[in-house]
This record gives structure tokens, C-alpha cells and sequence, in this order.
């Protein structure tokens, strides 16, 4: 009986690893088909906005179909799914745009670079210790972004300003989500605060869009890749998401999550002509291997399944923030 039980929880961690990779792949393929939007001249706010209302369809369809223990009559769940709202508004809007000034291989990987930016804050709040590890750590990545984006070479990058900004924010404002995610997790279900996350995406987005451009979507052409784009971007992938980390190891999480700039990258080279120069794909690795190697070496030891991107920290943040 005790090894049936082992093998159904192998089996079970596995399934989740597998769906958590899933979930990855699926953002960084709604990474490309945004890109391909953006090329036909659509704008990184409708974009975003159409990926949002289409996820915000899958998870008021999956609290339909479980409306229990929602928590929908607590005003704090309504308070921190707004948090959580703003934050995938932000991610999704702010990486976009950096795809528009720059490449989606460039902005996948700089918003993977969230977890050194949730760990400085963290060092500020002194909620993490500055240890040599980490701080190395930091300094690789800092390399790896000036290398990848080309910074160093005044007026020779062809990444604006704006978009090296817009990609490191993506990735702040998706910290962002995660905190009032889990924060609205103790009031009710995921699927709850889903749906009231994408509605509150969905509100925010909705002008900066264009009525214009939100009615032309739906007589044009390209419908279909905006379709895909929020079935793969935001409507299964959040709920791969929520369900694989129910039983993933953190290094695990951690280290699968690499497949989501990974893919984005490919479908960029492939798919789009946009091309690295050697020293960039040198630069690129430097930061995946090193995020991962961080986040895996914090995660170590967890008791709990955290995002690869810096949840743990957030997770700290929020037992502070309990205590007083």
C-alpha cells in the first residue's frame, strides 16, 4: 500500500510539473502571437485587453461549474483581486509594449528577471537577508540584461529605452499579481478571484484600448489569432497554472518556468525574423540560468509552493504584513 502511495504521489507530482510546463509553453507562444498582432498594426493595449476578457470567459466559466467556497461576499477577497487585477493588467499591457519597442525574445526574458527585482525591494523592507550568493546573483543578471539588450552601446541598441522599461515592469507588475493572488487566497478560490482580476482588467484596459479598435477586432480578419491568443494566453494557462502548482516542488516550478522565454524566444527567431547577435544569446543564458539558480537556491527547503518569479518573498511580505 505504501509504495501505491508513493507511486500515486510521483505520478500526481509529475501531472503537475507537466501542466506548470504546459502553462509556460502557452505564455510564451501568447508572447508570439502577440508580437504578430503588434506587427499588423494592432495596439499593445487592445492586445492585452482581448487576452484578458477572453481569460476573464474561461474562469467565470469555471466558477460557474464550482461556486463553492468562493468567498465572493468578503470585501477583502474584492480587495486584494483588485490588486491582483491591476498587476495582470499591468504585466500584460507592459509586455506588450516592450515587444513593440524591441523583440519578444528581449521582453520575455526581461520580465523573467522579477524575482531580482522582488528580492532588492525585499532587502529594502529587510524581510531577506543580503547574502554573497544573492548578491552575485544580482550582479550576473544586471550583466546578462546590459549584454542582451545592448545597453552599453549608446545609440547602437535597437531596444529603446521604453522598452527595456516596459519588460522589467511586466515583470513588477506580475510580482504585483502573485502578492494579491495569494493574499486574496485566504478569503476564497482561485477561480473567484480570477474572474474578478480579468474584470478589473478588463475595466482598466478598456480605454486605453479605443472603443475603435476593441469594435474593429471583432469584423476583422485576425480575430482568430486574437482568440488563440486569450485561449493560450490567459484562459487555459491560468488554469494549468492554478491547478499544477497545487503539487510541484519549488526548484521544480523554478526551473520549468524557463520554458516560458525559452518558447517566446524560439517563436520570435522562428516566426518573426527577429534575430540575437551572439553576444545577446550569451547575455540571455546568463539570466535564465542565474533567475533560476536564485530562485531554486531561495526556494530550497520551502514548505509551500511558491511562483518561480519570487513568490516566496511576497509570501514573507504577506506574513509581515499579518503580524502587525
Amino acid at each position: 500500500m505504501a509504495e501505491r502511495g508513493a507511486g500515486q504521489t510521483d505520478y500526481g507530482a509529475m501531472r503537475s510539473a507537466m501542466l506548470v510546463a504546459l502553462t509556460a509553453v502557452c505564455w510564451g507562444l501568447a508572447g508570439g502571437i502577440g508580437g504578430i498582432l503588434l506587427d499588423e498594426g494592432w495596439g499593445s493595449f487592445v492586445v492585452s485587453f482581448y487576452r484578458g476578457i477572453i481569460g476573464l470567459l474561461f474562469v467565470l466559466a469555471w466558477l460557474l461549474l464550482r461556486p463553492g467556497h468562493s468567498g465572493l461576499a468578503n470585501p477583502r477577497l474584492w480587495l486584494w483581486s483588485v490588486v491582483a487585477g491591476l498587476g495582470v493588467a499591468g504585466n500584460f499591457s507592459f509586455y506588450f509594449l516592450s515587444i513593440s519597442e524591441g523583440s519578444v525574445a528581449v521582453a520575455a526574458t526581461l520580465m523573467y528577471c522579477a524575482p531580482v527585482f522582488v528580492f532588492l525591494v525585499s532587502f529594502i523592507l529587510k524581510i531577506e537577508q543580503l547574502t554573497a550568493f544573492k548578491l552575485a546573483a544580482i550582479v550576473v543578471v544586471i550583466i546578462g540584461i546590459a549584454l542582451l539588450t545592448g545597453i552599453y552601446d549608446v545609440g547602437g541598441s535597437r531596444i529603446t529605452p521604453t522598452g527595456i522599461g516596459a519588460g522589467l515592469l511586466a515583470g513588477l507588475s506580475y510580482a504585483m499579481f502573485i502578492f494579491g493572488f495569494k493574499y486574496a487566497g485566504r478569503y476564497g478560490s482561485p477561480q473567484a478571484i480570477l474572474t474578478i482580476a480579468f474584470a478589473v482588467l478588463a475595466l482598466v484596459l478598456i480605454w486605453p484600448a479605443g472603443s475603435d479598435q476593441v469594435v474593429a477586432v471583432l469584423s476583422t480578419p485576425d480575430w482568430p489569432m486574437f482568440l488563440t491568443l486569450g485561449v493560450l494566453g490567459a484562459g487555459f494557462s491560468f488554469i494549468f497554472y492554478i491547478v499544477g502548482l497545487s503539487n510541484t516542488a519549488p526548484t521544480v516550478a523554478s526551473i520549468v518556468a524557463m520554458v516560458e522565454p525559452v518558447t517566446a524566444s524560439l517563436f520570435g527567431v522562428m516566426l518573426l525574423n527577429e534575430s540575437l547577435a551572439g553576444i545577446q544569446f550569451f547575455g540571455m543564458g546568463l539570466i535564465l540560468v542565474t533567475v533560476t539558480a536564485l530562485s531554486a537556491h531561495s526556494n530550497s527547503g520551502s514548505r509551500y509552493v511558491p511562483h518561480s518569479r519570487g513568490a516566496h518573498i511576497l509570501q514573507k511580505l504577506r506574513n509581515r504584513m499579518r503580524r502587525h
